[in-house]
């Protein structure tokens, strides 16, 4: 119960949090909103309507929402790999997703319902691949990581090909959306990915008792009843829609699903990998980081992912320094 009640406070606090950045992020911009004039506009009043609620309020309702998906999926991995490692980006569902969003954008007409569903096809292309490669060690955690990485490296491969051999102009558009960014997002890029990822963690919420209950071993699953197949086949499901869903409309945005989970999981001081303090840790890192890529070179704004990169990747040099020094 102490685990319990230290998690719902900490999830109050980040909620506070992201609806702070969300305040700031409404109030940023080429032109200063008050934060008053930010509640009156998005009541309908003032001068400042269609700034905010137009122009501002999608940018800010994607970091969330995305944040949230990343969050959930990495959480997924991590607790099916039982490595702090077994994140989308890492083990290659990220580029499999980009690599369905690239066919969709050079031989189809790149539509968000191609996007979306190119970049499904190709996420669980990628995560079948990995457990086929991987089924003859059991599966282990690492076995699992290391095949995933071999195998983002030759998809990342694949999909440099494919922008080499794509027309100018497509080559341009998919190597910018490569970097992963919310520039540009509008209200009518959001309906359809907002209405999947819902579905998506209201099925993951249904399973979260028994995917914690196969985190503390398979012999513990089975004596409560938790059909492990299934159970792995819904964890998959989830989140490979869940990163596939944000690559179509914004890009692979490296990172947040590799650190969300664990940062989530300490703040929680929980003995696995909680899904709402991951959920909650991946939206205030988003919004974070994508405020920080508008500040940066202001008036010019930085792809998020540059953003995430940069962090991510001083993030990742220290869980493996931890992970060696544990050995």
């Amino acid at each position: 119960m102490h685990v319990e009640r230290r998690t719902l406070l900490l999830s109050a606090v980040l909620a506070a949090v992201i609806l702070g950045l969300g305040l700031l992020g409404l109030s940023f911009g080429a032109s200063w909103v008050t934060p008053g004039e930010v509640v009156a506009a998005l009541g309908g009043w003032g001068e400042s309507v269609v700034v905010v609620r137009d122009w501002r309020l999608p940018r800010v309702l994607a970091g969330m929402v995305f944040g949230l998906a990343l969050g959930v999926a990495g959480a997924i991995f991590q607790n099916l790999t039982r490595n702090p490692m077994g994140s989308p980006d890492v083990i290659g569902l990220d580029a499999g997703a980009y690599t369905g969003a690239l066919v969709a954008i050079t031989l189809l007409s790149g539509s968000s319902v191609q996007l979306a569903t190119g970049s499904v096809l190709g996420g669980l292309a990628v995560a079948a691949l990995i457990y086929l490669l991987s089924a003859g060690g059991g599966r282990s955690g690492l076995r699992l990581v290391v095949i995933g990485i071999a195998v983002s490296a030759i998809v990342t491969a694949l999909n440099s090909w494919i922008v080499l051999r794509a027309e100018l102009e497509v080559a341009m558009a998919a190597a910018g959306w490569h970097a992963g960014s919310l520039n540009g997002v509008d209200w009518e890029d959001l309906p359809l990915p907002f209405a999947i990822i819902a579905v998506l963690l209201v099925v993951m919420a249904g399973s979260a008792h028994a995917m914690h209950q196969a985190a503390l071993g398979e012999a513990v699953a089975a004596t409560t009843g938790v059909s492990l197949r299934r159970l792995r086949l819904v964890m998959v499901l989830v989140g490979v829609g869940c990163t596939a869903t944000v690559t179509a409309v914004a890009g692979p945005i490296a990172f947040i699903a590799l650190a969300a989970p664990q940062i989530g999981r300490r703040l929680a001081g929980a003995p696995g990998v909680p899904l709402l303090p991951a959920a909650l840790t991946g939206a205030l890192l988003l919004q974070g980081a994508d405020l920080v890529a508008q500040m940066l070179l202001a008036p010019e704004s930085l792809p998020v992912g540059v953003v995430t990169t940069a962090i991510g990747g001083c993030y990742l040099i220290w869980l493996l320094a931890k992970e060696v020094r544990r050995r």
